[in-house]
């Protein structure tokens, strides 16, 4: 009988040494740890400080890159923590021994064990508020993953294929494929300005109202003005959305498109690619915008691609977009792929041109073929 290693503790935790060794074996240690200060300094610091930061010398630079960052942690942190790390620090700073000699008794005290304990506990604090949250925002995402449509929708005449991944636990866009009846199809791709847990709350709101309003009405600008109304009315003061609405039927080539502010879906033709027009105000811009139906006729085996910005804006390690010059000069490449090897291409694309660069953004995709 083979024999296992045992790297949990009696108390089913598992050991402190092996989770060290597991953590010694991930690998490039130093390209994780320079990851982290580059995504440290881009939520701590402000657009103007890193300006700065990049006229300073060396050594100008990392006193001053100190000193930012722990002013901004300092501030970033509730009120009893911001005074229990100063005095953390305090004791670290003033460390020094102090003694107590009586009769028959000695004392000595480090202060400097005093501020690891203070600095200790404010980390412990911030970990469980951490964690806490990391485990409301993972139901979030179990939502919104119930809540996404299949990857290749069945729909007679047409080859569909639907993506999106957010950029943090939770995102703000929105893919969604609707059977309104027997010969109706409706799929949707919009993005919620910002990210995170606001932009995937309005987001689920825009995503019901969509839902509520399709079935009963005809009219692609009728729905566009009711749905900005709507949002206009419930979402937050200078948030707004873009979405690209397409309605396709079995037995036809035409797509009926509404485009409220969003990128103009592409029309790719073999290797050629053409734009689509541009469509009217993103949802919560204007109260009172009106809106215009689009339509295009696609023969067979031409596609028509929506995407959001986390495609064309997709950034490497030095700070270069993808871009939508890489993406139409790569379409034609790939045209003649099934859609769903079309749209797998695309997204392994923008992953290799990113490399070990952090998403900044959702990045979603809805591909439609006629076959």
């Amino acid at each position: 009988m083979a024999m296992t290693k045992n790297t949990s503790s009696p108390d089913g935790e598992p050991k402190m040494g092996s989770v060290l060794l597991d953590d010694l074996r991930q690998g490039d240690f130093i390209g994780t740890v320079k990851r982290d200060f580059r995504e440290l300094k881009e939520f701590m610091l402000t657009e103007e400080r890193r300006k700065r930061l990049k006229e300073m010398g060396r050594v100008k630079r990392g006193i001053f890159i100190s000193l930012w960052l722990l002013k901004a942690l300092i501030l970033k942190l509730t009120p009893a923590r911001r005074l229990l790390l100063v005095i953390s620090i305090v004791l670290f700073w003033f460390s020094t021994s102090v003694s107590y000699e009586g009769h028959n008794f000695h004392m000595r005290s480090e202060t400097a064990f005093a501020g690891a304990a203070v600095l200790l506990f404010v980390l412990m604090l911030e970990l469980k508020d951490k964690l806490v949250a990391q485990k409301e925002l993972e139901a979030g995402r179990a939502v919104q993953e119930a809540l996404m449509p299949e990857r290749c929708p069945r729909v007679p005449g047409w080859s569909l294929w639907l993506f999106t991944r957010s950029a943090n636990e939770v995102g703000g866009d929105l893919v969604d494929f609707m059977r309104i009846d027997g010969n109706r199809f409706g799929v949707a791709l919009g993005d919620v300005a910002g990210k995170g847990l606001r932009a995937a709350l309005l987001m689920a709101k825009l995503q019901a109202t969509l839902r509520a309003l399709v079935p009963d009405v005809v009219s692609l600008a009728e729905l566009g003005t009711k749905l900005n109304q709507i949002f206009s009315r419930d979402s937050i003061p200078t948030i707004f959305a873009s979405l690209a609405y397409l309605e396709v039927q079995s037995d036809s080539g035409l797509v009926r498109v509404l485009n409220a502010g969003h990128f103009p879906p592409l029309i790719v033709r073999g290797a050629r690619v053409e734009k689509m027009e541009r469509g009217g105000a993103a949802l919560g811009i204007l109260h009172s915008a009106t809106f215009a139906e689009q339509r295009i006729d696609l023969e067979k085996g031409d596609s028509l691609l929506v995407y959001s910005d986390g495609l064309t804006e997709a950034r490497n390690e030095r700070g270069d977009y993808y871009g939508e010059q890489r993406l139409l000069g790569l379409l034609p490449q790939i045209a003649g792929l099934r859609t769903e090897q079309l749209g797998e291409r695309l997204v392994a694309e923008v992953d290799r041109f990113m490399g070990e660069a952090r998403a900044n953004d959702d990045l979603s995709i809805a591909l439609l073929r006629r076959e």
